[in-house]
């Protein structure tokens, strides 16, 4: 097999995103074409949006969702803290909740 076989081989074998990062170094988000799941859209949909997430001591946190992981650990910009359902707001900024205190999560519309 000489060699051009050899790189036609290889190229058939990676997917598009990887010939996309790889052709120039550079990453062409036009020409990607990846197919996400359902619940990968719903959280791509949610971002910058306001969400309201109860934990489990009872505490209730709303801010911008900003992004989260497989341990289902969520970021939230410019937070804001209740301790209760009527109780003023305590501002927070930026807080990472950690996936094994949320309760619910709510989309603030």
């Amino acid at each position: 097999m000489d060699t051009k076989e050899k790189e036609q081989n290889c190229e058939e074998t990676m997917t598009n995103e990887e010939k996309q990062v790889n052709e120039n170094g550079e990453v062409n988000n036009e020409a990607v074409n990846i197919k996400e799941s359902a619940g990968k859209q719903k959280l791509r949909s949610w971002l910058n949006r306001t969400l309201r997430i109860k934990m489990t001591d009872g505490r209730i946190l709303t801010g911008a969702f900003l992004c989260t992981d497989r341990d289902a650990n969520v970021i939230l910009g410019l937070c804001s803290e209740y301790l209760s359902e009527n109780s003023e707001a305590r501002a927070l900024g930026l807080v990472m909740v950690p996936g094994r205190h949320i309760v619910t999560i709510h989309l603030d519309v």
